[in-house]
């Protein structure tokens, strides 16, 4: 028994040490970045370390201080073919995206077209979301400062898809969603609002939504490279290519296309374009009058309708407004690209950093430029990047998933062997495999369903996340179900064995 149990030792520790230095050699570069001091010299040095650490494979960035801009681009729009980020570069906006909606809508409430205190049934009449069963009533304001009521998980109810038909689709989906809190007494960001103030802008003008904001702001700012990808359009040679992180590594991510989602993230755009529109917010440059208004009457904040984040911070028309200083900002994130913009408008100082991968790296980098401007330390990197983060830790529990199910796998193929010397170790053997039945089946279930019991599905999970998750799943869902063989091996084993004479 004992050479039985010194062989199996001995196997074990050799499938430990095949697998550890398997990974190690895989994730060579990775797990050094992850030792390596995240502290930085320099602007340039700090946008270098943050783009390793995060595994972001491009960065392109516009900084505009008092009129004079400057472009700064770092690693590649395509990996595989050694393409360099640069200025034309193009990059999906992600939610930086809904200042552009909200300003179109101030547009029109100007130009006498619809009132921010409209109800959205004015425009949608088959509108009708609940709250505790009762139907109650959204304005347009309340869809542009999030206060709508409509929870944040909304955002798993869009279809996937690029037909023309696929934005309404998208709002008849939450059309009689329940409310999280009655219209305009609490903040949750929910981006299908922005989805609803797109249909509103096609009810009332009678375009398609990006027509109108074509028309209406992008070509009058002259953002002539800029469009909305709607998945119908012809791919520009300068798009960059998406990634997603995968085992610590960032690997090319052709993510699905949501038309419906067109107005809350999906403008596409470069450093050139967007310097027009960050020298726009701070009134630099020659600007129709009316849209100038608009683009000011934007930074405003009424507190009464504006959404609560905290202290002197606001949200309202597509902006994370500090009232204080006189900040605007907002974040942005697609499944393949990131983004993040300030615009200090009282100093005139404006960053805009754009990713081809969705983390935090645009808001780290673009949060230690502004200080810099400012004569402040720039923040040492942390690992606060809740997609790297989950990346990192599921992938080292496959990696243990996968240990356990070798070890399974050697004590299935060996057979299980009983030692029983009385009835006290039969008791107690079959207590251990029933206890860990139920256990082990209720593990199975929980691996199973909990992403519902987060508001996620498995859909959510594989579009926006590592697929180091799924693939954790798969295993600890296999290492369930095969302990759940054994134990009911095990005691059916022990069952047959009472027909036999104990051991002595």
């Amino acid at each position: 028994m004992k050479k039985i149990r010194s062989k199996t030792g001995r196997s074990t520790g050799y499938v430990i040490l095949l697998i550890a230095i398997i990974t190690t050699i895989v994730c060579w570069d990775e797990l050094g970045s992850l030792v390596r001091t995240g502290n930085y010299d320099n602007p340039d040095h700090m946008v270098e370390t943050i783009m390793a650490k995060s595994a972001t494979p491009g960065v392109a960035m516009v900084v505009s201080e008092r009129g004079k801009t400057e472009f700064q681009n770092f690693g590649y729009a395509d990996v595989n073919h050694k393409k360099r980020v640069t200025e034309e570069s193009l990059f999906e906006l992600g939610s930086t995206t809904k200042a552009f909606t909200a300003l179109a809508i101030i547009l029109l409430e100007n130009e006498g077209y619809l009132s921010f205190s409209d109800p959205i049934t004015d425009y949608i009449p088959w509108f009708e979301p609940t709250l505790k069963g009762e139907k109650v009533n959204i304005t347009i304001s309340q869809l542009l400062a999030h206060t709508s009521g409509i929870p944040p998980w909304s955002i798993r109810l869009i279809p996937e898809g690029t037909t023309g038909d696929l934005l309404e689709k998208t709002i008849h989906t939450i059309s009689d969603i329940a409310l999280d809190t009655y219209p305009g007494t609490a903040y949750h960001y929910a981006t299908v609002n922005y989805d609803i103030l797109a249909m509103i802008i096609e009810k009332v003008t009678g375009k398609r939504y990006q027509d109108y904001i074509t028309e209406s702001i992008l070509v009058p700012l002259g953002m002539t490279d800029s469009y909305y990808s709607t998945g119908q359009e012809k791919e520009s040679d300068q798009l960059t290519k998406g990634y997603r992180v995968f085992f610590g590594r960032s690997l090319e991510y052709d993510a699905p296309r949501y038309y419906g989602n067109i107005a809350a993230g999906y403008l596409v755009t470069n450093s050139k374009d967007l310097e027009r529109w960050l020298n726009a917010q701070m009134g630099i440059g020659d600007i129709p009058n009316h849209l100038l208004n608009a683009i000011q009457q934007s930074h405003q904040v009424d507190i009464k309708t504006a959404g609560y984040i905290d202290e002197n911070q606001y949200y309202s028309f597509g902006w994370s407004v500090d009232t204080k200083n006189r900040v605007v900002s907002h974040i942005g994130a697609n499944p393949n690209y990131s983004s993040k913009v300030i615009i200090d408008l009282d100093k005139q100082q404006a960053i805009f950093v754009l990713a081809n991968l969705n983390s935090t790296a645009p808001s780290l980098i673009a949060n230690n430029i502004y200080e810099n401007m400012n004569g402040n330390p720039m923040r040492k990197f942390m690992y606060d990047d809740e997609y790297l983060l989950i990346d990192l830790v599921f992938s080292f529990l496959a990696i243990i998933a996968v240990v356990i199910l070798c070890l399974q796998v050697i004590k299935l193929s060996r057979g299980i062997k009983l030692d029983l010397h009385d009835e006290k170790t039969r008791f107690r053997i079959k207590t251990t495999c029933s206890i860990a039945l139920i256990l082990k089946f209720m593990l199975l279930v929980l691996v199973m369903i909990w992403p519902y019991l987060i508001n996620h599905d498995y859909f959510v999970i594989g579009v926006w996340m590592s697929h180091s998750i799924l693939i954790w799943m798969g295993l600890a869902a296999l290492n369930c179900i095969l302990s759940i063989i054994m134990n009911i091996k095990t005691l059916h084993d022990l069952k047959a064995s009472r027909s036999r004479p104990l051991i002595v």
